[in-house]
């Protein structure tokens, strides 16, 4: 069966201190508004403000070009401004969020069953379970069929951001480096990892294009150029960081030919698609000789100026064992970065590239294999059990994983409020209902708009499959921590994302303390 997976369907020192998860301001009772309300009344508001602002600035200015006697009697002062229209002179104080007070009333799971029963039902065919607990005491507060294996779609990334930032630690950065080849004139482009790599120069402030094979050819080059190598110069591959099928046989050829994933290596440019601002078609097939001949080309405008040339094609080779002669590098964004973006968008080989280093942190093989084992170790060892999980990639486009509601609630628990602060790290990633990634266009219509802004969940959409997962801070101020699946749905059935993000929003706005 063919799964869609939402990045297409859907349109994206050590940290040893606790990063605390913020209230949102509790926003005014309204009425609930239709879509084109909600997102344009914002708009409005600006254009109220910037016009009132223009009055007052108009009145003081025309006396300059027109003379007093043009807003009245000659001689006369204009009226005084009301200080209210008055530009300020100083700014208001900030308003911030408040940190959460561990003393609000956790809701009554009986009330929040209620609420959730009536509106966690399915659009035709399939099911639904979730799980709702406490953040702070993991206290259950809902349970429909917790800890009943699903097929969990893109929510696998929140498994596998855990074991990055675990495996891997929060602020590494994989390097790509040119080394001296077995002659003056052979180098050899070494893959770290990093399948974010950028075409033009490095880009500090990005994560995607954060370093650049411009910036690394022109480096290279100067190198060449200072240790007097005239050319022709050959560029050789290694990137046998990774064993195993790059393909993995548990993905649908029809996903891949559609771009939903592709062989996976250790380097690629744009997380191995065509262009920066690509998310959806084809991919190139082997994304690592895509890049290591976009760096030949550079390499050889930039040998141009320094007064050798390239020889054209790129040929795989295995960098010298021993200590390597390192001519230039360029290093990625840091996990942590790149684990937000993996999350907000989705990013299906960025996930697997994830899992593979994961696994070569812990020792394992850079393969499938090894990653679903890295992975399935690394939510082991929060405590979580494991024994029911069945892993058969770590994006979530297959359909061979297993995963429960229950085992998904207890991942955001544990990286919201667990002892291990080295998960904090994966909060900004969480996707803003109607804001941000791949929740971005949803949120928007009058029974979900009160969650707009205050749900941050992992979205996943397969075919058949629905899930979000993820956390919420309710109407008393109480952090909880959800997660709904949705498994044997109706295909393309609206009503199945929309009873999804009406329970986020029953959740967002919720008393549920009997009061």
């Amino acid at each position: 069966m063919k799964g869609v997976d939402e990045a297409g369907a859907e349109k994206q020192a050590p940290d040893q201190q606790e990063t605390p998860v913020l209230r949102p301001r509790k926003p005014t009772p309204a009425k609930p508004a239709s879509k084109g309300v909600v997102r344009f009344l914002p708009l409005v508001l600006l254009t109220f403000v910037i016009a009132a602002s223009a009055v007052p600035m108009g009145l003081g200015v025309a006396p300059g070009f027109f003379g007093p006697s043009f807003f009245g009697v000659a001689g006369t002062p204009a009226p005084k401004v009301p200080a209210w229209q008055q530009v300020p002179k100083q700014l208001s104080r900030t308003q911030v969020v408040a940190p959460l007070d561990a003393s609000a009333p956790v809701p009554l799971p009986a009330d929040v069953t209620n609420q959730l029963n009536a509106l966690l039902t399915p659009d035709g065919g399939g099911d639904f379970t979730g799980v709702v607990e406490d953040a702070l005491t993991g206290l259950p507060l809902y349970d429909r069929d917790g800890a009943k294996n699903r097929v969990p779609a893109s929510n696998m990334k929140l498994l596998t951001a855990v074991a990055a930032l675990r495996a891997i630690g929060p602020e590494t950065r994989f390097s790509t480096r040119v080394l001296a080849g077995p002659s003056a004139s052979t180098i050899i482009l070494s893959a770290g990892g990093d399948v974010l790599l950028g075409d033009g120069p490095s880009q500090p402030s990005e994560v995607l294009g954060h370093a650049g094979l411009e910036t690394l050819a022109s480096d290279a080059a100067k190198a060449l150029q200072d240790r007097g190598v005239k050319g022709p110069v050959t560029v050789q591959l290694d990137d046998g960081l990774f064993t195993g099928p790059a393909l993995n046989p548990a993905w649908s050829l029809d996903d891949v030919a559609a771009g939903e994933t592709a062989p996976i290596f250790p380097i690629a440019l744009n997380s191995a698609r065509t262009s920066p601002g690509a998310t959806t078609g084809p991919r190139p097939q082997d994304a690592a000789l895509t890049a290591a001949e976009a760096f030949a080309g550079k390499l050889q405008a930039a040998g141009t100026a320094a007064g050798f040339t390239v020889v054209p094609g790129v040929e795989r080779a295995s960098a010298p064992a021993g200590k390597q002669d390192v001519l230039a590098s360029v290093v990625s964004a840091t996990v942590r970065e790149q684990a937000d973006l993996m999350l907000e968008t989705s990013d299906n080989y960025l996930a697997e590239v994830f899992g593979r280093m994961a696994a070569l942190s812990a020792g394992k093989q850079g393969s499938n294999d090894g990653a679903t084992a890295a992975v399935s170790a690394q939510v082991a060892e929060l405590g979580i059990a494991t024994d029911s999980m069945h892993l058969a990639d770590v994006s979530g486009l297959a359909l061979g994983n297993q995963v429960s509601a229950r085992q998904f609630a207890d991942v955001v628990r544990a990286i919201t409020s667990g002892p291990d602060t080295r998960l904090r790290a994966a909060l900004a990633g969480f996707p803003v209902a109607g804001l941000t990634g791949t929740l971005g266009d949803r949120y928007g219509d009058a029974s979900t708009s009160q969650g707009a802004g205050l749900v941050r969940a992992k979205t996943g959409t397969l075919n058949s499959v629905i899930a979000l997962s993820g956390y919420v801070v309710d109407a008393n101020g109480r952090l909880l921590v959800f997660s709904f699946i949705g498994n044997g749905l109706t295909p393309g059935a609206a009503g199945n994302k929309v009873a999804l993000d009406r329970s986020a929003t029953a959740l967002a706005s919720c008393g549920c303390t009997g009061g």
